[in-house]
């Protein structure tokens, strides 16, 4: 990685590329330190440790604590996402129309993805601030009116939408996935303040006795960290070949090649599409306070925890489904089959059209399977163990977090190797 970085420093167009995002996430970090006017942010380390801000803290990139202009992060966008992509599968004719247009189609539903962002942002930002004003016995916001809610309202879908065109800016000039590489920027601005809380509560002010305990315990952290680390390397590496013919013989190119499925085609999305799902409804459940103790609320509330049974079940369960959906998103067999015929290409053994359409399906649900059941292992082991052993709150997330992490990085990786490579079949080519 680092004799990556410094190959890629050498090249003057991958460099400015490079430094054009560390400058956007640079904008970002200052962003989550700006409070929005009107509110008393002090108020929320009164609910610190409920479960839901820490969630929704590792969304945002740490400015929910501050409740800062940034507060709502990405989250409404990631869910704008999830609707827009649902909607294309056969849901809205007119979106399976779009889907099917190419560029043309690609960029009207960006823009309807932005116009339910700014929809989902509006009302989660008042359903938010709400549900901290009554958690926090009517001190969060001094002077609540209609009016008061509207300007936050307004301020903090204004930052989400700013953030989404950043991740964009990312996307476009930069290097990686925008929004992914936001996400990452806020996980890693968190690192020193886990580290200083583990330090706290294993090293300050313990007895002399159980200092052997504490020294235990963060040497079986680090190693089970690194653990995870080459477990989730080793897998998001790890890829199916699928041998491939070709029927044209064109001067120069080989008679046959190979195409690569990875094991989990889908990536971090799921973990990311997931941890949003959890967070928004359990966020918007908080305007209604005066409803605690009532059976619905106390339901969806415990449902929409990641620290409770029910609600690391359900955690699980959406990393799985949205790993079996994104793996398809990703990899359109229908597609896929249609540009191998284009191209005069088949797999062997394999008829051309749908019966390779069909292969390419099975062998992706196969592949989904394995890729579904170690992102929810990652995610949800590190939840378990914080519920059994006492463990802080903030390791319960520690896997979503290295997983959100080491992909990104990985993706980003792969990304400027492709850049150098491309550069230097352009300068043979000159």
């Amino acid at each position: 990685m680092l004799k990556l970085l410094k190959d890629a420093f050498k090249v003057k167009d991958i460099r400015s590329r490079i430094l054009f995002t560390v400058f956007i996430l640079f904008i970002f970090r200052i962003g989550t330190h700006i409070t929005v006017p009107g509110v008393d942010a002090a108020e929320l380390q009164t609910i610190s440790e409920l479960p839901f801000m820490n969630m929704l803290d590792l969304v945002s990139g740490s400015a929910m604590q501050r409740f800062s202009v940034f507060s709502m992060g990405v989250s409404p966008y990631i869910t704008a996402s999830i609707i827009v992509q649902l909607m294309q599968m056969d849901i809205v004719p007119k979106f399976t129309e779009w889907a099917k247009q190419g560029e043309v189609g690609r960029k009207k539903l960006n823009q309807a993805t932005r116009y339910i962002t700014l929809v989902l942002g509006f009302l989660q930002s008042i359903a938010l601030t709400a549900g901290f004003q009554v958690f926090t016995q009517f001190g969060f916001v001094p002077d609540p009116s209609i009016t008061t809610y509207a300007v936050i309202g307004i301020i903090l879908t204004t930052g989400t939408m700013f953030i989404t065109w950043l991740g964009e800016l990312i996307t476009e000039k930069g290097v990686g996935n925008g929004v992914s590489m936001i996400i990452f920027a806020g996980i890693i601005s968190r690192l020193p303040v886990s580290i200083k809380e583990i330090v706290d509560d294993y090293f300050i002010n313990i007895n002399q006795d159980d200092l052997w305990k504490s020294v235990l315990f963060v040497v079986i952290l680090v190693i089970a960290a690194l653990l995870v680390v080459t477990i989730v390397t080793f897998f998001q590496q790890a890829e199916r070949k699928i041998p491939i013919q070709y029927t044209k013989r064109i001067a120069g190119a080989p008679t046959s090649s190979y195409l690569p499925l990875k094991v989990n085609a889908a990536g971090v999305i799921p973990v990311i599409f997931a941890s949003s799902l959890i967070t928004t409804p359990n966020a918007i459940i908080q305007a209604f306070g005066s409803a605690r103790g009532e059976t619905w609320f106390d339901v969806i509330q415990t449902l929409f925890n990641y620290n409770t049974v029910p609600g690391a079940i359900l955690y699980a369960v959406l990393i799985v489904g949205f790993t079996f959906f994104y793996a398809f998103v990703q990899v359109n067999p229908e597609k896929l089959s249609e540009n191998l015929q284009k191209q005069g290409s088949y797999i062997p053994s394999v008829r051309p059209g749908k019966g390779t359409e069909e292969f390419v399906s099975k062998l992706l649900m196969r592949l989904s399977t394995v890729g579904s059941i170690f992102l929810g292992a990652v995610a949800l082991l590190p939840i378990i163990a914080s519920m059994v052993w006492d463990l802080p709150q903030s390791i319960g997330l520690g896997g979503t977090s290295l997983l959100i992490v080491i992909s990104v990085a990985l993706e980003t990786a792969k990304q400027i190797e492709g850049l150098m490579l491309k550069r230097q079949y352009t300068g043979f080519i000159n």
